[in-house]
């Protein structure tokens, strides 16, 4: 081999090694393909944290400013691409979701690599689609309302038929705001003239065989952390023979709960 051609394979294999690094960076650095709606990577099923405010009853403006610091310290741990939604259940004892707030986080400026994205532009990106349309849902979601009913393992059974937060979701987790004074069909702590807490709500058991039958096991592997909200007078039961009902109750559904106050 002449040293002519030595020269040209030699430039041939260095024209097929950068057109290999321009081939790789363009498929490992082409932004993927986003839902204009959810913010989701188009097709994935991301894993979904949600916030669920029981208004049906009311609080007062410390305990809507702590509501408000939970929901914004739940924002904030949020991985890139993780889904995050609001719910309440309302007055009329029905879950909503809140402003149809539910979207996956884009990432904000600090969460990128500025070696290949502008974070000033992903900032921008972050507070125009992410951060703004949650502030307007918390306007509404932190204003205290009152309801004749209190439907709350029936809500978080509902919730967990939902498709984008049924058992086939990674990593589900709800965050719980409420004072946990279950009043409905299924059972209800209220009505202390028929004696103890024990004597005037069903087993725990009977409870859980309900929602099963009614909803199916959708509930099973959900984290549930639980912001209890107290209630005056309640609070002894709220502190202990409720929560010892209520863990009884979720560990029966296979649901893992964590409990802190507002």
């Amino acid at each position: 081999m002449s040293g002519r051609d030595a020269i040209g394979l030699f430039n041939l294999a260095i024209i097929a090694a950068v057109l290999g690094g321009i081939t790789y960076l363009y498929l490992t650095l082409t932004p993927e393909e986003y839902d204009s709606q959810t913010l989701c990577l188009a097709g994935a099923l991301p894993p979904h944290r949600v916030v669920v405010i029981d208004k049906t009853d009311l609080y007062s403006p410390e305990q809507a400013e702590g509501i408000e610091q939970t929901i914004l310290a739940e924002r904030d741990a949020l991985a890139v691409g993780e889904r995050f939604s609001l719910y309440e259940l309302n007055e009329s004892g029905q879950l909503l979701n809140t402003n149809s707030f539910s979207l996956c986080n884009p990432g904000a400026g600090e969460q990128v690599n500025p070696l290949y994205r502008n974070p000033e532009r992903i900032q921008a990106r972050y507070e125009a689609l992410f951060a703004d349309p949650l502030d307007r849902a918390l306007a509404d979601l932190v204003l205290p309302k009152d309801a004749p009913s209190s439907p709350i393992i029936e809500a978080l059974a509902r919730l967990a038929q939902d498709p984008n937060f049924d058992n086939m979701v990674p990593g589900r987790r709800i965050v719980l705001v409420s004072d946990m004074l279950q009043n409905s069909e299924i059972f209800s702590v209220y009505g202390r003239r028929r004696g103890t807490l024990d004597a005037r709500i069903p087993p725990a058991n009977t409870v859980a065989a309900a929602i099963r039958d009614t909803y199916g096991d959708t509930l099973r592997g959900v984290a549930l952390e639980i912001r209890l909200i107290p209630r005056e007078s309640w609070e002894a039961e709220q502190h202990g023979a409720l929560m010892a009902y209520w863990d009884d109750v979720f560990n029966r559904l296979g649901v893992s709960v964590d409990w802190a106050d507002i």
